[in-house]
């Protein structure tokens, strides 16, 4: 449905977008996950034609979007960070503003403004000025109006920015209706936001795709990192003994003091390796008492600062800078 194909976008000396390559298929919620300033927007406002590109193209259903703009649009619907609102306008003023520039036929427009007031929950707001809306409502007209038309396409840049949390739950609600019968893509730099919502997700940093998957496909990618922490009763000549018993750990560290006459060690397993039984089997037969035993997953958390830790040390010296 999407193909960007070696996008770049310079500002002067500054490179916004990286030779990014990827392509979005139907029926699945897209989430381009990345710090502040790796290039969420850019990518976004090049793939609605808001913004040239310096290289590289954007197909939108084979019609590239500088060349074949008016067809490659009207398969997209979108809603900025800061919505395209006219505040001394009524919502149903608004809304059928929107729907003529759309160029959505004069008999069926009536009929869209109230389809979509209803699928976005506004209907009772629809006769008050847009500035005497609250900013969850106000990002509701605005995603109101990139469903116009009911393109094939949704993209969402930050829908949920600076919303209050009952506000946050209603839009991701409203995100998942519409996958019902549209491909959604939105961004986000907040990972919950991202993890909630979507089937797939493509991390950005310094402007280039640097891991591209299912949620639970990006976690496995540091499966390795694993560990086993225990607390086992007994000094720590004993403790190595048993844990030297034990297969498949690549690295263990010891820790005394945690507790009365017992140790701490943080075992780090081999990837994939699960040896929580063995663990357990191990200090039971050497009569050894284990006090605790946890095991800890990578989380996409830490796939994302793993992924994108230099893009965010960069950030913070830049505002220590400022």
């Amino acid at each position: 449905m999407i193909e960007v194909r070696n996008l770049v976008k310079k500002y002067g000396a500054h490179l916004a977008v990286d030779h990014l390559d990827f392509t979005v298929d139907t029926g699945q919620i897209y989430g381009f996950l990345g710090p502040n300033g790796a290039g969420k927007s850019t990518t976004m406002n090049i793939m609605t034609g808001y913004l040239g590109a310096t290289e590289g193209e954007v197909l939108i259903n084979g019609h590239n979007i500088l060349e074949e703009p008016e067809e490659a649009k009207k398969c997209i619907g979108y809603l900025p960070e800061m919505p395209p609102l006219y505040m001394e306008m009524t919502v149903w003023e608004y809304l059928n503003f929107s729907a003529e520039l759309k160029k959505i036929p004069k008999k069926e427009r009536s009929i869209q403004v109230e389809q979509v007031m209803e699928l976005v929950k506004i209907v009772d707001v629809q006769n008050r000025l847009i500035k005497n809306l609250s900013k969850g409502y106000r990002q509701r007209v605005g995603l109101a109006q990139a469903i116009l038309g009911f393109p094939e396409i949704i993209i969402l840049d930050e829908p949920t920015v600076g919303l209050d949390p009952k506000q946050i739950i209603e839009i991701r609600e409203l995100i998942r209706e519409l996958a019902k019968k549209h491909t959604v893509i939105l961004s986000s730099h907040i990972l919950a936001e991202i993890q909630e919502v979507c089937d797939y997700i493509m991390i950005i940093s310094h402007g280039k795709l640097v891991a591209s998957d299912t949620p639970e496909n990006l976690e496995k990618l540091m499966s390795g990192q694993q560990t086993v922490e225990i607390i086992a009763k007994g000094t720590e000549d004993v403790v190595k003994d048993v844990v030297g018993r034990i297969g498949g750990i690549k690295h263990a560290v010891y820790e005394n003091g945690i507790e009365k006459d017992a140790v701490g060690v943080s075992l780090t397993p081999e990837a994939g390796l699960d040896i929580r039984e063995q663990v357990f089997t191990e200090f039971a037969k050497s009569e050894c008492p284990l006090l605790m035993l946890s095991h800890s997953r990578t989380t996409l958390e830490d796939v994302f600062l793993e992924l994108t830790q230099g893009a965010i040390e960069e950030v913070q010296t830049n505002e220590g800078d400022i």
